[in-house]
């Protein structure tokens, strides 16, 4: 019964548009009443069976105004979704295993307050979304994030999402479901405990005597000097000097800088699993670019040349992301 009932879910939600602005009305919003509200029902149906038998006129006054009352409820809930507009901002790329924060813009004409807004991710699980709640303001619009975990590296879709509203008597549940179109980039997972960056490759020329040491950094070093930057400070000789009562702060040469290349080689990572050898290269290059080294990636395929700063990070991690 739970296999059909996820079959039937996911053959619903692919017959919804994908799209990143969704306005809802009454085609595509969806009302029910919840267990309290059958349990009004029921209660209602005792009340009006009672009044009958025993010809209660405040028993009929009593059962006919919560009637009433349900009915301008079940009104007021259904009105209070209806008429929203919903809007996705592009999420940004983050790592195999965590959370995507999908940030949601709900925009309201109407000229009263909307309470009591839930939204969530709906998994492929049987359990329920987990709900954020908010309430939109008169003629404004108000931003809500709910998060998704990504499960695997790729170019991933979306899953859906689901807005929903119990106000204002909770008897009644108003819901949508929404399939964006938007996808999100997730990198490779880097490895929790991954070893030292490999040994640098010398370039060609009388100069290539220099070799880089095991942990990244490499020979040729000169006194610091005004104006140099912090991350080309050698901070372990730098702690040596002041365990031995100096101030003296060392930096890398340039010149010795460029004498060698830091390559990061998929067929040197030591495993014959591909995603190990991606999470070995993605911790990788996450601790060149925290030391300021410069650094090339080599793929099955794609050769990415020596570079570093932010944009390079990011073609690389694009890169694994998508062998």
């Amino acid at each position: 019964m739970r296999a059909a009932r996820a079959r039937l879910r996911r053959w619903f939600h692919n017959r919804l548009p994908a799209t990143d602005t969704l306005s809802l009305t009454q085609r595509n919003v969806y009302i029910l009443p919840t267990r309290p509200g059958w349990m009004l029902a029921f209660t209602l149906l005792v009340l009006l069976v009672g009044s009958i038998n025993y010809q209660l006129n405040l028993g009929y006054l009593l059962t006919f105004l919560l009637a009433g009352s349900a009915v301008v409820g079940m009104h007021v809930c259904h009105g209070n979704l209806r008429g929203l507009t919903l809007h996705l901002s592009p999420p940004a790329p983050v790592h195999a295993g965590q959370p995507v924060a999908l940030d949601i813009r709900l925009s309201s004409d109407r000229k009263r307050p909307r309470y009591g807004l839930g939204l969530g991710v709906v998994t492929t699980g049987s359990e329920p979304p987990h709900l954020a709640w908010i309430d939109v303001p008169a003629q404004g619009s108000a931003v809500l994030q709910v998060a998704w975990r990504a499960p695997r590296r790729g170019l991933q879709t979306l899953p859906p999402v689901t807005a929903q509203t119990l106000f204002p008597l909770g008897t009644f549940r108003v819901w949508t479901v929404w399939r964006p179109a938007a996808q999100v980039l997730v990198y490779p997972a880097p490895e929790a405990h991954a070893p030292p960056l490999p040994p640098g490759e010398p370039l060609g020329g009388p100069a290539s005597g220099a070799r880089a040491q095991s942990t990244g950094e490499f020979d040729g070093v000169r006194a610091y000097r005004r104006g140099d930057p912090m991350k080309a400070v050698v901070w372990k000789k730098a702690a040596q000097a002041f365990a031995n009562g100096r101030d003296q702060l060392v930096s890398r040469e340039a010149q010795n800088a460029q004498r060698q290349q830091l390559w990061l080689d998929h067929a040197r990572c030591g495993s014959n699993d591909l995603e190990t050898r991606l999470s070995r290269l993605t911790a990788w290059v996450l601790l060149a670019e925290r030391l300021g080294l410069d650094y090339g990636l080599r793929l099955p395929g794609r050769v990415i040349p020596p570079d570093q700063g932010m944009s390079h990070r990011n073609r690389c991690l694009e890169a694994m992301a998508t062998v």
